[in-house]
């Protein structure tokens, strides 16, 4: 029966079988060294007189386990019996025991079908899925459903910008860019609504934090009060998931090094307007009504300073820089907010407009028509709660959490503005 590497531990003195890849090896002719990885860690197997095929040979490995304080984790493998079951064919383009993320980026990310095996670059990914974990597991807990929206649509959530076209038998259909409009749709169904699913964005930025498709975790919530209730949510969700992380891929965390953040009992907030004016007033920065990633920046660094913490709420952005379904105020701003987690936004979320009337005449002032939004409007005509939710980037978020220099590494196949291929 097969044993993994991270239970070896308990089979010291006993013969096992192991399956893995050739991870790394070393001939000195009579004794050979080889390093064995699968999928939860590495071992030093020792055998002789044999012909070793090429690094991530897929292997069967039979030996007794013994204690080696000089081996990675202070086992080894003496190999009785070593089967190639797939051999490589040719060197890999990057030596993945020496594969480090942070050098040559677009090579690592060109042959990303192989570089993936090494263990910092699968780490993320391994974060990551223990990140979506905890979000599941939380809102299933609190009784929300989970919802699986269309991904071919006719209209943007967000108006026509940033849109990818295609073609949709004899019609124009775009990818959807948020599941916004059908959440929405949903919480009249379940009152408590979340997708984990990817998005589309076409924009062309090209930068260390954006990507064109990205998996976007959603929540919507009936019967709110206020955003508030959705702060407090997220203050909640997010603890869960930094702590799912933290138990179920703990090693992966300590092996690339990374700050895990502490998590406040209250996330400090500040209106936009009190964030423009201790910009320029404090920090000699003036912002417009929307943030510059500069400015996003500035304002983590001084919650850090100020509260201690990498988190900051950010709230009542004005009318102008929102999307129509968002709640307005009677002095232009909206019941909205951003989450900045160590500078960087990584949430936006707020209270929607659940009355009909009011959704058409917001359509009309950001000039856009009606009759694209129709699927969508036809709800709000047979009575829908007060609601709002949000959107978490998971790879944004996974990024800052690991202190990735790309969020590409966030992702097992990116795709940026020139990137459409592994």
């Amino acid at each position: 029966m097969r044993v993994l590497v991270k239970d070896l531990k308990e089979h010291v003195g006993e013969e096992v079988e192991l399956l893995g890849f050739l991870h790394w090896r070393r001939d000195l002719g009579k004794v050979q060294f080889l390093l064995l990885r699968d999928r939860s860690g590495v071992v030093q197997v020792v055998t002789g007189g044999r012909k070793l095929p090429l690094p991530e040979s897929a292997l069967r490995v039979r030996g007794v386990v013994v204690l080696s304080p000089k081996a990675p984790g202070g086992l080894e493998v003496r190999a009785r019996d070593l089967e190639v079951l797939s051999p490589a064919l040719e060197p890999t383009p990057v030596e993945i025991p020496k594969e480090e993320w942070r050098a040559h980026p677009d090579t690592l990310l060109e042959y990303r079908y192989v570089t993936l095996r090494g263990e910092k670059a699968r780490a993320p990914l391994k974060v990551q899925a223990a990140l979506v974990r905890g979000f599941r597991r939380y809102l299933d807990r609190h009784d929300f459903t989970e919802i699986f929206t269309p991904k071919v649509v006719r209209a943007g959530a967000e108006g026509g910008s940033g849109l990818f076209g295609v073609d949709y038998f004899e019609h124009r259909a775009y990818l959807a860019q948020s599941p916004q409009l059908y959440k929405q749709i949903m919480v009249g169904v379940f009152e408590r609504v979340y997708e984990v699913a990817p998005v589309w964005r076409m924009e062309e930025h090209n930068t260390s934090r954006h990507l064109n498709e990205y998996l976007s975790l959603d929540v919507e919530m009936g019967f709110i009060a206020g955003e508030e209730d959705l702060m407090r949510l997220e203050e909640e969700l997010l603890q869960e998931m930094l702590e799912e992380a933290l138990a179920s891929a703990g090693n992966e965390i300590r092996l690339l090094g990374a700050e895990w953040p502490s998590f406040p009992k209250d996330i400090p907030r500040l209106t936009l307007a009190e964030a423009r004016r201790l910009l320029k007033e404090e920090l000699g920065y003036p912002a417009g009504q929307d943030l510059s990633e500069e400015a996003e920046r500035l304002l983590g660094q001084y919650a850090k300073e100020r509260w201690g913490t990498d988190w900051l709420f950010l709230t009542r952005y004005p009318k102008a820089v929102r999307p129509f379904y968002t709640y307005p105020e009677p002095d232009g701003t909206t019941r909205s907010f951003d989450l900045l987690f160590r500078g960087l936004e990584i949430t936006s979320g707020g209270q929607r407009i659940h009355r009909h009337e009011e959704l058409l005449r917001s359509l009309e002032e950001k000039g856009m028509d009606p009759e694209g939004f129709q699927g969508y409007l036809e709800v709000f005509k047979y009575g829908m709660p007060p609601h709002g939710g949000f959107a978490i980037g998971a790879e944004r978020l996974t990024q800052k959490l690991l202190g990735l220099p790309n969020v590409r590494y966030a992702r097992a196949f990116p795709r940026d503005r020139h990137r459409l291929t592994p």
